[in-house]
Order: C-alpha cells, then structure tokens, then sequence
C-alpha cells in the first residue's frame, strides 16, 4: 500500500466495501455517467468471445501481441525480464470527466515550472517565507550548480509525468508528481498499440481518442529550442541493465531517437558529439533518463559511469538543450507536497483543479505534533526520497501497523530529525472494472497522466495514460511490481472527434538511410554477428560428430579420426575441456551444448549474444527481437538422437536470424556491421576447420564432413559425379565465389561491407581496414586449387584476426574493444 520513495507519490489504500465479491455489472459500473457506462458495457461485450462468453481467447490475443512487440518489465533485484502484465479490460474515462483532468495537469505544470524556475532563479518563494529554505536543500536532488542558469528557451520542464488517483465520490487527487523520469510513457504508448491490435476496431467504435498526436508533439517540442533548423535530439539512457531499459528502447525507436549511453558521448567546448563510425556527429537536444546527480561526475557525483564529463558545460553555455532541465527533480520531494496548495494561491492566484493528498512536513513545529498525534491516522515516509532512521528501507509504513517498541523508536528518531520525515494521509482508491481469472471484478487502481510542451512551447496533456491495477485489494508501490497488471487509458467522447482518425502532420523532407551509427551500437552488432556464427557453427559441429555416432550404432561407420578432429575443434574452440574431450561421445557433444562457462559452449555464445542483443533492441524488427532472446531449450544429453534434434532446430534459429537480417534490414551500416562480423566469423571457422580435417587419414570422411559443415553437399553432388575428393571439395568451400558458404565469398563480402564503411577524411585514402580486407582477398582470388595448403590457410586466418583489430581500432570505442578471441575470453 505504498510508493516509489524517489517519486513523492502518495501511499495508497483501496476500498472494496462498496463491490460485494458477487458484484453485478451494476456494481461494476456504479458512479460512471449513462454515456461512459454504455461504453463499458460495449467494450466487456465486445472482448468476451461470442461463442462462450468468456474472455480466454481475448487474454491469448493479448499475450500474443505483447510477446509479438516484445514488450518487457524487470522488477527491482530480478536478473531476467518479464512479459508486460497488460489486461485486456481498459480504464475508460468520459471526455467532461477528462476535460477537468486536462485543466488541472496544466494548471499544476505551470505552477511547478514557475517554482523550479525560482528554486534557480531569484529564490523569492524562500525570501518570502512561503517555502522553507529546509524544504529546498534538504533535498538530495537539490543542484546548488544550476542557480543562475536558464535553459535557452526558458522552458525547464518539458515532460512531465503526474500519478492520479480517483477517490470512492469520483474525485481526482494527486498522489506524487515525476518530473525526474516519465516513467510509463512508453508503456502507455504500448499498450495502445497491442490493445488496438488484440481488439480490431472497437477502441474506434467507442470513439477513443488517439495519443499518436502527443508523442509526435513531445519530439517536436524538445526540439524546439534547438539553434540548428533540423536538429538532432537523443535519448539518453542509463544502459540495458536499468529497469526501465525496454520502455526507453520502445520510445526511442518510435520516436525515431538515437538511443544513446555517457559512453557513447563527448564534450568538445560547448558542444556535444555522440561517437558514430563516421566521426562525431552533434546531439543539439538530449531527453535524459538519468539522475542530474549522474549527468557529469566532474560537476556532480564524481562516483557517476553513466554521466559524460564536461557535460554541464555544454547546457550552461547554451549549446544543448536538455529535458528536463537538471536539477527540476527537486520537487518530487513529499516534504514539497505541504507547500504546494500556498504555492497556487501566490503564484497563480488561483485553487488548485487537482488538490494533491494532504501532507504535513515535519520539520515545522506544529506540523511535527499533528503528525505525533495522528499517528494511527497517516503513513509516515521520508521527506526526501532517501533512507530515514527506523523507517524499513525508503518505504512509508502506516502507522497504525507498528508495534509499541516500532513506534516509540521512530517517534524517538523523528524528534532528533523532524525535517527528515512526512506525514501523509490514506487514500482512498475507486475501483475499475478488472479482468481477473475471465471474470470481470472490481479492483482499485492509480493512473499515471502525462504532460509535455508541444512544438508551440505550449502544455499538451496525452488523452489517456497508464493505469496500475491491483488483482488484489492493494497497490504497493508506483513501479510495476509483482501481482499487479497495467491497463490502457481511453478517453472516450459521445460522437469521433474531427480529425480523431487521422493526425495531420506535416510532411517531412524525404530522407533516406538509417540515421547515425554509434560506435557503440557498431561494436554491438559486429559481436552480435560474430557470436550467432560461431554458435551455429558450434553446432553443425556437434550435429555431424553425433550424426557419425548415430551411424556407427546402425553399421555406416564413419572414420573415428574424423570424429577425433572435430572433437579436438571444440576443445580449440572452447567449447569443452581437455577432460572432456576424452569422454563418450555422447558425453562431448551434451558438454558442449550445455557449457555456459567456457567461452566457446553454446548455451555461453547464445547467452553472450543475447546480453549483447539487449542493447540493440531498438534495431531489430519485432520478430527478429522475438528470436534472438528465445532462451536456450533444455538439452537432454543422455540421448543423442534428442541432442541431434536439439542442434537442428538451434541452427534452424540461427537461420531466421539470417533470413530476417537479409530482408528486413536496410543496407545501411547497420547492417553491414551485423553481416560483417557473420562473414569474418564465417572464414575463420573455415580455415580452423579445412586445417583441422586435413590432417585426417581417411580423406573421403574428412571432405565429406567438410562438405557438410560448409553447407555444400547438394552443389556438390549436381557437379561431380565423384565421391568428395581433394581439389573438387577446396575448389568449391574455398575459392568458389559464387558459392555463398565458401571462404572467398565471405573475403569478398567483408571487402564489400568495409568499402562502403564511411572514412574520416575527403581524400579518397584507403583506411587500415580495406587494406586489410584486400590484402585478404588478394591471395586466394589469384590462387590456383593445388597450390592450397596449411600455410595459406594460417595466413588468411591470420589476417582475419588482424582485420577485426583494424575495424575495432578504427570504428569502435577504444577503451571498450573485444579481447582477441584466441584468448577465451567471452568477449571473443
């Protein structure tokens, strides 16, 4: 029943005395006017399924959509993500209802802008007595280095996000205000998208209001104040492993954003570069998702990875525009919510639409004892978001919950301290109707309201939003926690709105290409290439070594120094032990899929691949996205055949990932790194394996496999009537190049893929890179089959390696390049 301890939202409590557990549709209605009551009545209809009446089959569309859109969460301390919990049943608010919503989001924007503007400006409100100077310092997000600076369109707020709750009479309360992160922006966005997919049309025949406009206004107002007529703006994130990664990726790839790290950027005088394989390239605008105490260590939290230095410089020198203005976070502070209604009244003039919960701060004497007195009444949390004394954690606690030695200790802290906590009272919740196990039940919920400057400079509030609702009778904290579902927000009007079913927008310049490359989303790609190849072929590995163990058992035996070799490739590969080695077959190929602490096993490359991938989610196409984070399947290695079948569909995997690469992937830079480290990853395991299985005796086994694991029997076989041998086989995987699994295929790509690379300089000099890649094609273009050898092979691997180190030294971040494979390192 409580909050985010950053947020300042209100604890919650919810009342169900009104909805008995047999509640009718009546009940489930009860306070909606007629109009938004025959809405809800058309949407329950409308999602039960006509045959049965049940709502199974409109939970499995949903489901579908949110795997198919790849929509995730993390909880605070789990390592893997989780399915967005999207209920099928939206909220639905009238448009009179939403109308004095609307009013009174703006009305509470302007007042908090006018108050950080003073806050780091003439600090009037302080001067004046009506804001405790306590109130203002005491607060950790409190940045004494913005006093005096001013954004350069004046604007310090420019997304706003505000957590209502709607009380058991219909009235809207303010429980906390966002200005820090917007949380649930993008989930709202989402979960429009998968709800109108899941639904066809009925989202349009209630006549819901579309929030397309919004988000193409959001853009176009950060963009705003820009100096440069077509500016770049970035969104700038904490990095994949931050709970709210998948929504900032979401938004970023709708938006059209680079998505961007500290890492990826750098301060050159009052500008700042993200670093793109072209060169920097200037970021005008950045919508930050990071704390303003992480923005630049040298300005702020020296301890800060995720800021970049010198930062502060290019915003307080006019040269970015940042949203939101640091330092605004300020007033997310609960101690702020005591304040707030004096503050309508001297700033505005005027009563505030949406009275936020009623909260007393302790650190004013009188306040301090109605708290000590009312204890029982109210919850009691930090005044500043951060960690009080006898207080579990960041969390309120109700006070009526505590023991007599519990509350005689907090009582004891908050008289050394009083300006360290709050009092607040308990709300309320109404309830909506909820889809809960196919039935339709009552159940308390909060609504998270956004707001942001549109490309006038003027407040625009999203017609909806995002709505938390309990499966049970509490809501905990503001994040999404376990237990507890999401729901769209429809505003819903009586007839459609002119121009609701399509925005009209200006139409842009026509563009080409993908946008910048980072060099750190360059470096990701190229890894993530290089891990799926070296997985696949980890497994046709494995697949022909079982594959000749399955043949033995029924009498086609194929030569067990054959099998010896490719054994021997996995342990050289990293994929088993020397120990390994030695074992039953079987026993090999089950290490070898399941090893995930050797560099080499294949559930290891998988699980790199995937972490790599992660940051790259705003790349990749839906279905592409969809496969490569499908976890690896449970491998029974006590039975060949089912590892056999386990390595087909593995590579079968692989080769979608290819297939969907190859046709939903524009031929931009992206690309090319992607199908670059494919190509470079693709020659080296055809040199290691042509040098491993030539040394084999029994050289019709050894080409065959050959043959197999360069994917070319059945091209072979239509040209030669001959069974494999010598000049025929290395002719074709080795200097055939129109063979797409041959090495000079995959030379000449990666000479292809680097020559279209951008170069630095306008002097048309070759880069290290191309010429490496030509001094590689060079030897085998001109080689002739019989002069073929071990010392060739060595050489071209050789120049591979040296080729990955000329692309990482040129293309990508220095401090952050791949260890040399050779080395077993999982970056490898």
């Amino acid at each position: 029943m409580l909050a985010d301890p950053q947020s300042g939202t209100a604890p919650v409590r919810s009342r169900l005395d009104a909805y008995p557990a047999d509640a009718t549709a009546g009940d489930l209605f009860r306070g909606a006017s007629d109009a938004v009551a025959a809405k809800w009545h058309q949407v329950a209809n409308g999602l039960a399924d006509p045959a049965d009446q049940d709502f199974s089959a409109i939970h499995e569309q949903v489901a579908r959509q949110i795997l198919d859109l790849g929509l995730t969460f993390r909880i605070a301390g789990d390592e893997d993500e989780r399915d967005w919990p999207l209920t099928p049943m939206p909220l639905i608010v009238g448009a009179e209802e939403w109308a004095t919503v609307e009013r009174g989001l703006i009305q509470r924007a302007e007042l908090l802008e006018q108050v950080a503007a003073d806050i780091y400006g003439p600090q009037n409100l302080v001067a004046q007595g009506h804001l405790p100077a306590a109130v203002v310092a005491g607060s950790r997000y409190f940045a004494r280095r913005m006093i005096g600076l001013r954004p350069r369109g004046g604007h310090l707020i420019h997304v706003y996000a505000v957590d209502l709750a709607r009380g058991p009479r219909g009235q809207w309360r303010v429980l906390g205000d966002r200005l820090r992160l917007a949380n649930g922006i993008g989930y709202a966005l989402e979960n429009r998208l998968a709800l109108s997919r899941a639904t066809g049309s009925l989202l349009t025949d209630i006549h819901t209001r579309r929030v397309a406009g919004f988000f193409s206004g959001l853009r176009e107002g950060i963009a705003r104040d820009c100096e440069r007529a077509r500016p770049r703006v970035a969104l700038l994130t904490p990095g994949r492993f931050n709970q709210s990664y998948p929504e900032q990726a979401h938004l970023a790839r709708y938006l059209g954003l680079p998505l961007v790290e500290g890492r990826d950027l750098t301060v050159d005088g009052d500008k700042l570069y993200v670093r793109t394989i072209a060169g920097p390239k200037r970021i005008d605008a950045v919508w930050r998702w990071i704390d303003t105490n992480a923005l630049d260590p040298l300005s702020f939290d020296a301890r800060s990875e995720l800021g970049v230095p010198n930062l502060f410089d290019t915003w307080a020198r006019g040269g970015l525009q940042i949203a939101n203005w640091p330092g605004v976070e300020v007033l997310e502070a609960r101690a702020f919510s005591a304040f707030l209604p004096r503050l309508f009244r001297n700033l505005l003039g005027e009563e505030p639409i949406l009275p936020n919960i009623a909260t007393w701060w302790c650190g004013q004497e009188n306040e301090a004892r109605i708290v000590e007195q009312r204890m029982d009444e109210l919850v009691i949390g930090s005044a500043f978001g951060q960690a009080s004394v006898n207080l579990p954690g960041r969390d309120p606690v109700a006070g009526a919950s505590l023991s007599a030695k519990d509350r005689a200790a907090l009582l004891e802290a908050m008289r050394r301290r009083p300006m360290d906590y709050c009092g607040q009272e308990i709300v309320n919740l109404s309830t909506t109707p909820a889809m809960i196990d196919d039935q339709l039940v009552p159940r308390p919920f909060t609504l998270r309201a956004f707001v942001a400057r549109g490309a006038n400079g003027e407040w625009t509030v999203m017609p909806g939003g995002f709505a938390r609702v309990s499966t049970s009778d509490h809501l905990l904290t503001s994040l999404m926690g376990e237990g507890e579902l999401s729901a769209d927000v429809c505003v819903v009007d009586d007839t459609p709105l002119p121009g609701n079913a399509a925005i009209n927008l200006e139409i842009p310049t026509i563009r080409r290409g993908g946008g910048i490359l980072a060099s750190q989303a360059a470096d990701n790609l190229f890894w993530f290439g290089r891990y799926i190849e070296r997985a696949e072929m980890t497994l046709r590995v494995i697949r022909s070594i079982l594959g000749s163990s399955i043949e033995v058992d029924g009498g086609d035996a194929r030569d067990p120094e054959v099998r010896h070799s490719l054994v021997r490739l996995l342990f050289f590969w990293g994929a088993i032990t020397e120990a390994t080695a030695g074992q039953p077959i079987p026993s090999v190929c089950g290490a070898a899929l399941v090893e995930a602490q050797l560099p080499g096993g294949v559930a290891a490359l998988i699980r790199q691949s995937q972490t790599v991938a992660l940051s790259l989610r705003e790349r990749f196409a839906r279905d592409f996205w969809r496969i490569a984070k499908r976890p690896m399947p449970r491998i029974d290695s006590d039975r060949p055949n089912a590892m056999m079948e386990s390595a087909r569909d593995l590579i079968e995997r692989f080769g979608a990932l290819s297939g969907l690469s190859a046709e939903n992937m524009v031929r931009g830079p992206a690309w090319r790194f992607l199908d670059l480290g494919r190509r470079l990853e693709r020659a080296l395991s055809i040199c290691r394996i042509a040098r491993q299985l030539s040394w084999a005796q029994v050289q019709d086994d050894a080409l065959g496999v050959l043959l197999d694991l360069c994917d070319s029997q059945i091209i072979y076989r239509s040209r030669y009537l001959t069974g494999p041998l010598r000049d025929p086989v290395y002719d074709l995987v080795l200097l055939d190049g129109d063979n797409p699994r041959s090495l000079l295929f995959q030379l000449c790509k990666i000479e292809e893929h680097v020559a279209a690379l951008p170069q630095l300089t306008e002097d048309n000099v070759p880069e290290a890179p191309l010429l490496a890649a030509r001094a590689l094609v060079g030897p085998l273009r001109s080689a002739m089959v019989g002069e073929l050898g071990d010392m060739l092979l060595q050489d071209t691997e050789t120049r591979l390696m040296a080729l990955s180190d000329a692309i990482a030294e040129r293309y990508f971040l220095h401090y952050e390049l791949p260890e040399d494979p050779t080395q077993g390192s999982l970056l490898a």
